[in-house]
């Protein structure tokens, strides 16, 4: 096994800007008692012809991951990805198993957990172990078209800052291990805090320098694929995109279909400025990683740092003055996830009938070949 760098960079000539690809990950649940259940394998061996493409898994055995597949653009994705779902939730539901769509569960032990049987995940497990092990947690990952891999890398770059206002609006994981974490993004301290070559990039400038940290890992026996680096955003060497894997999941698919909306709308416009050789001074690290905490601690009911200006404002603020940058056309919710549940636990509401309303939501809005209104609208 090695990873081909210079096959990479045929990819990326060949690729098409604003191709899209969605990948949305959901916890496989008991539908009596929501607790998480192993039947992965299950569901992907029976799978019917129209779905087994769309199926893949992810590190345990109870989850499962629904993909779109290349899109021409973000709405041949989303009619994609929506008839998968819907695929998918019949096929859950005729097997007696309901799905979640948070960045956690609220109570499962991760230390019960089971890994799928792969090549792959054997080699995630082995050498990450309790790292490995910990990760109980779902995402939603967005793949864009981008041409040529040296413009990729800078786009990358231009994207770092703008992963935690990505993130303090995707925030939903509130609850986990049995109890309130006081977090916005648990899973975001869970996986992207504890995984090695994950969280904020470093700026690259040029896929020449970062090619050459890719050369050091394999040189080195750091990683032996490409899939071992797993950077919030990042160009997919075998996809020829900018992937974005900053955000967590989302229990309804109107809020699903507009974070897509919004990544989609952003990596495209860092391509536009780079194009336009719109002046970028990329932020230090530290202070990205600033931010970063923010979005996991406060999610939108906090502030984030304008690092241009050097000021605090309110995280949805930050995330108004992204819509206007990128030109996306969405409607979010006047509440994210981890609002309304933030919400319903001071209200005294107890944590398993929070996750059950969220559940429904999901259910409902995911096994809906036309979608659903964004929650609170």
């Amino acid at each position: 096994m090695g990873i081909d760098l210079d096959r990479a960079e045929a990819v990326f000539a060949e690729s098409t800007d604003g191709t899209v690809g969605l990948e949305e990950e959901f916890a496989v649940l008991d539908p009596e008692t929501l607790d998480m259940v192993p039947r992965f394998e299950e569901l992907r061996d029976s799978a019917p012809p129209a779905l087994a493409p769309h199926v893949a898994g992810e590190l345990i055995r109870s989850e499962i991951e629904i993909v779109s597949g290349r899109g021409a653009d973000l709405a041949d994705a989303v009619a994609r990805q929506r008839e998968a779902r819907r695929l998918l939730f019949a096929h859950a539901e005729a097997h007696g198993v309901a799905l979640g769509a948070l960045g956690t569960h609220p109570w499962a032990d991760f230390r019960a957990q089971e890994f799928i049987d792969t090549e792959h995940y054997r080699r995630v497990a082995d050498s990450l172990r309790y790292v490995a092990k910990r990760n109980n947690t779902f995402s939603l990952h967005v793949h864009v078209g981008v041409r040529d891999l040296d413009r990729a890398v800078r786009v990358c770059d231009r994207l770092r800052p703008v992963l935690p206002v990505l993130l303090a609006l995707s925030a939903s994981s509130v609850l986990v291990d049995g109890f309130d974490s006081g977090l916005h993004s648990a899973r975001t301290q869970i996986f992207t805090k504890s995984f090695p070559r994950c969280g904020v990039p470093d700026a690259f400038g040029s896929w020449a320098a970062f090619r050459e940290y890719l050369e050091l890992l394999v040189a080195t026996g750091s990683i032996v694929e490409y899939t071992q680096v797993w950077w919030s955003v990042r160009p997919h060497l075998s996809f020829g995109t900018v992937e974005v894997r900053i955000c967590d999941a989302q229990p309804s698919a109107a809020e699903s279909e507009a974070l897509a909306a919004l990544v989609v709308a952003c990596v495209l416009a860092a391509a536009r400025d780079v194009d336009e050789g719109v002046p970028f001074a990329g932020p230090a690290p530290r202070l990205v990683e600033e931010n970063m905490w923010r979005a996991i601690r406060f999610g939108l009911d906090g502030e984030l740092i304008d690092l241009e200006r050097g000021v605090a404002e309110p995280a949805r603020a930050a995330v108004e003055r992204l819509v206007a940058w990128s030109g996306a056309d969405v409607t979010l919710p006047d509440l994210n996830a981890a609002q309304r549940q933030r919400r319903w636990l001071d209200a005294g509401v107890p944590a398993a009938e929070v996750y059950g309303r969220l559940v429904a939501e999901t259910r409902a809005t995911y096994g809906d070949p036309a979608g659903a209104a964004v929650p609170g609208r």
